[in-house]
């Protein structure tokens, strides 16, 4: 291996832990992120206890990672938006508000999903 490629490597492995603390900082300073970590445990524990399908386990863990992206997306236009428009201005609360929304509508669907596959296990 040369050193091309041990260079290669590295840049990539440092890609993961940028994304690890990206992911981290959601975590710890987002109380939405909050939110839907304790909810997506509670979801993968009743998941468990119910003995859910295959099928079932892939809706569930595609709305999970799907629901995580948005939050950290969302996060993502809030901290540049804040960067390059620190003063209140309409256009920048559009943007914000349209990144929450984003959230909220899959938030929503994906509640709306978790119904149908977990309300026939529980009545």
């Amino acid at each position: 291996m040369d050193s091309r490629d041990k260079k290669g490597i590295a840049k990539v492995v440092s890609s993961f832990g940028y994304a690890i603390e990206g992911f981290l900082y959601v975590c710890k300073t987002q109380r939405n992120m909050q939110i839907h970590v304790a909810a997506s445990f509670i979801v993968l524990l009743l998941g468990a206890v119910l003995s859910i399908t295959a099928g079932e386990w892939t809706v569930v863990l595609l709305l999970i990672a799907g629901m995580f992206s948005l939050e950290l997306m969302n996060t993502a236009v809030e901290k540049v938006v804040d960067l390059v428009s620190p003063e209140y201005h309409i256009l920048a609360k559009h943007a914000k508000d349209a990144a929450a929304a984003a959230v909220l509508v899959y938030a929503c669907f994906a509640v709306l999903i978790g119904g149908i596959i977990f309300l026939k296990y529980l009545f």
